[in-house]
């Protein structure tokens, strides 16, 4: 007998009547002869609820407290599951983080898993039990509650199929699948059957909100197949499937366009072109958590040199702050910023056999007039800067060029 893993996301279960729902969903899926694990999140608007009373509290939050606070949405929404479960005639059981041991580390709002002790589940689930878990958090060696930060539950879910040794994670959004680009900006674009893990994690990376990252970097680790399906269709679809790249399958050159509104760039100018000047640029950035993404480095004639980067639109006040600062003691001829800009990435595992694939979308990009800013590539990726008003037509050109509303056979 096969065990499954179902992740529902916070919308999927944010009534009592979509909550009945996903148990004829959880029921059909075991009547088809499965064990079913079923992960889920807190009702929609739960947790901003929470957060926001602990607000009207305190602004300076204990991260242990809100830990505990805030896993309490996952705990309703299992009791509810496994009620409506027995309601239909299942036999049903929940359990918390703390209750499985979920262990990890003890950063709270942000801890990762160290080990899962299974034994439980796995009895319960011999004596015919469908196992209902709170996703997103689980307990450190001091058993404090943690939560696993921005999508825990799929992490929680990928985690407990791996323990578990599961056939399938099947994680039910209200998506029913990962297409070659956002449907909102291409019409055009194409549900996808399969992908693999490390196109899905580029995807992920690159600003596809489908799946996150950390979910899909333990799927692949411990080579857990993940389906992405959708919780509002009626019947059960194919959904998307994330696995290991298949030497049998003949891949896509190009399997996706991924996007990213949240870029900032930020340029310092004629700055002495010698050994160490990058570290005295980036030094102070990084000191301040903030993530860098892409680097272009020119080197003028002059002995100096024009460095230039991006970092999350979210960081950029801080970050132009940081390198005025860093200009002045560098004696920099000037420091300069742009926060209407976006990533467009393609992705694909078939780069790695095709040449040809850059001076395409080069040239794609030109003949709607479409300036680049800045280019970085990867094996299996190939990453574009861009003025903010360009993303839309940018990203419908490189989906007709490559050919990515046609169905590859």
């Amino acid at each position: 007998m096969s065990i499954i893993v179902q992740k529902y996301g916070g919308t999927s279960v944010g009534s009592i009547e979509r909550i009945q729902a996903v148990a004829d969903r959880v029921i059909a899926t075991r009547d088809k002869g499965n064990q079913v694990v079923v992960v889920v999140s807190a009702m929609s608007g739960e947790t901003n609820r929470l957060i926001s009373l602990a607000n009207q509290i305190d602004k300076k939050l204990s991260s242990r407290e809100m830990d505990v606070l805030i896993s309490t949405g996952e705990q309703v929404t299992i009791a509810l599951l496994t009620m409506a479960l027995q309601q239909k005639g299942a036999t049903a059981k929940s359990y918390t983080g703390s209750q499985i041991k979920m262990l990890t580390d003890n950063v709270h709002s942000k801890a990762r898993i160290i080990d899962i002790q299974c034994e439980n589940i796995k009895t319960d689930l011999d004596a015919g039990n469908i196992i209902v878990v709170a996703g997103f958090q689980g307990v450190d060696e001091l058993g404090n509650i943690t939560t696993l930060g921005r999508g825990g539950s799929d992490t929680t879910a990928v985690a407990m199929a791996a323990a578990l040794n599961a056939k399938e994670c099947q994680i039910y959004t209200d998506v029913d699948g990962v297409y070659t680009t956002d449907p909102r900006v291409e019409p055009k674009a194409r549900k996808l059957d399969q992908i693999t893990f490390e196109e899905m994690l580029e995807m992920a990376s690159l600003g596809s909100k489908v799946l996150q990252i950390r979910a899909v970097e333990f799927a692949g680790k411990y080579n857990v197949p993940l389906r992405v399906l959708s919780s509002f269709e009626e019947g059960e679809g194919a959904g998307t499937l994330i696995t290991t790249e298949d030497d049998e399958m003949e891949q896509a050159v190009i399997s996706g366009i991924a996007f990213n509104r949240d870029e900032a760039q930020l340029t310092i100018s004629g700055v002495p072109d010698q050994p160490g000047v990058a570290s005295e640029i980036l030094g102070p950035i990084t000191k301040a958590n903030i993530e860098i993404d892409m680097i272009v480095q020119n080197v003028g004639e002059d002995g100096t040199t024009d460095f230039t980067f991006t970092v999350h639109r979210n960081d950029y006040a801080a970050a132009i702050d940081l390198l005025e600062a860093t200009g002045k003691k560098l004696g920099a001829k000037k420091v300069k910023g742009n926060d209407a800009i976006v990533k467009i990435s393609l992705v694909g595992v078939g780069m790695r056999s095709h040449a040809g694939i850059a001076s395409s979308m080069f040239a794609a990009l030109a003949k709607e007039a479409i300036n680049i800013l800045m280019i970085s590539t990867s094996e299996i990726k190939i990453s574009v800067v861009v003025d903010e008003k360009y993303l839309e037509l940018g990203v419908r050109a490189l989906h007709s060029e490559f050919g990515l509303e046609q169905k590859t056979t």
